[in-house]
């Protein structure tokens, strides 16, 4: 039952799912407020959440940029259905939910100002394109945001569990975006030991 609890941690599916996603907006409040402590969208911004879990943080994007437009997506039916109810008076309106992965966003190229991603990265498919595609939907100058309770990747407390699960250290994630064209403009650590990661797109797509 343990196992099948961490599963849905990586993708929520059926009724279990659907609580697991519920419960990230809780269990995710603290390293969530904190995170976007690093990051100053302009009140118009456009930003997308990837891994949208149960869409707290898409609530609170809509606060931050009360005259922009919030855009969540996440692979799990589940976790897309609980973000529509909780961002229900806003949806259609400043904010889309769509079920899709990150390795194929059905974006524009450079159409957000910003992009979060909270405990997710964790579960992309293949870093390299996955980055490379936020990249191409990021406009030059944008923020990229990653934000991780877990950066040890000798700790397999969870990735022995946990089917496909990739924790990344600092230095791994600072690598890959580099590679990319990303410049990071900031590392943070809190004292519980989450990291918080931002990057710039210093490249065009055009």
């Amino acid at each position: 039952m343990i196992r099948k609890f961490l599963q849905n941690c990586r993708k929520p599916q059926g009724r279990l799912g659907r609580f697991v996603a519920q419960g990230m907006n809780s269990g995710h409040a603290s390293i969530s407020a904190w995170g976007l402590t690093h990051i100053s969208p302009a009140k118009d911004a456009s930003v997308l959440d990837i891994g949208c879990g149960g869409g707290a943080n898409l609530k609170r994007l809509l606060q931050i940029c009360p005259d922009g437009h919030v855009t969540g997506i996440d692979y799990s039916e589940e976790s897309v259905a609980v973000s529509r109810k909780v961002n229900a008076a806003e949806l259609g309106k400043r904010c889309d939910i769509v079920q899709g992965s990150v390795s194929a966003l059905p974006f524009d190229d450079n159409a957000f100002d910003a992009v979060i991603a909270f405990e997710t990265i964790y579960f992309w498919p293949n870093p390299g394109t996955d980055f490379r595609e936020v990249c191409r939907v990021l406009r030059p100058g944008g923020v990229f945001l990653i934000c991780n309770e877990a950066h040890d990747p000798s700790n397999d407390t969870y990735t022995s569990k946990i089917e496909g699960m990739r924790i990344y250290s600092e230095s791994m994630l600072a690598e890959l975006l580099s590679g990319l064209g990303f410049k990071i403009t900031g590392v943070d650590t809190h004292k519980r030991g989450w990291l918080c990661l931002c990057a710039t797109n210093n490249e065009s797509t055009s």
